[in-house]
């Protein structure tokens, strides 16, 4: 069997027989294909609808605005805590955070270590050291005492440098 048209295609000396088979392999791939790519979709509707399931599509949008506007929100208000930190912590660094107490007996006689020494510093070891001195005739006097730097500006009796060592030392803990 002659062919005008396959001859112009170059295609004349094949045998027809074989142009049908390969043409009917091509037909099952295309169909094996179709069939899989079926099969997918139904997939992908089934999953669709349970997503949509119980929502309608503009309140599913409405969901996904809000939760953008949220995320806005919070993102602003992070922000707004940074800052609020950054100012306690700024503020904190002034704040008397060290602390020591040393408690004696002034006089040695009276009992009941009436006297103290209280020192109190901040973050930077500055701040001041308050003895109180409680007589052997009832009266209590109060010196107070400069501290900057971890260094008394006048010398310290061994009471008061055991209250400062104290306030130096309650940073470690």
């Amino acid at each position: 069997m002659e062919s005008q048209i396959f001859n112009m295609m170059g295609l004349g000396g094949i045998d027809p027989a074989i142009l049908f088979i390969a043409i009917l392999a091509i037909v099952i791939v295309m169909i094996i294909i179709t069939i899989v790519q079926t099969s997918r979709l139904k997939k992908l509707e089934k999953r669709y609808n349970r997503f949509m399931q119980g929502k309608e599509a503009e309140s599913l949008e409405d969901e996904i605005v809000g939760l953008f506007n949220d995320n806005r929100m919070i993102r602003s208000e992070n922000e707004k805590n940074r800052k609020d930190i950054q100012k306690i912590n700024m503020k904190m660094q002034k704040t008397f955070q060290k602390i020591g107490l040393e408690k004696y007996d002034a006089f040695n006689q009276m009992g009941g270590k009436l006297s103290f020494a209280l020192c109190l510093l901040d973050e930077n070891d500055n701040g001041f050291l308050l003895n109180s001195v409680h007589s052997t005739d009832g009266l209590n006097y109060c010196y107070s005492k400069e501290i900057n730097g971890g260094v008394a500006d006048v010398e310290l009796s061994e009471d008061e440098r055991a209250a400062l060592e104290k306030a130096l030392s309650s940073s470690d803990r």
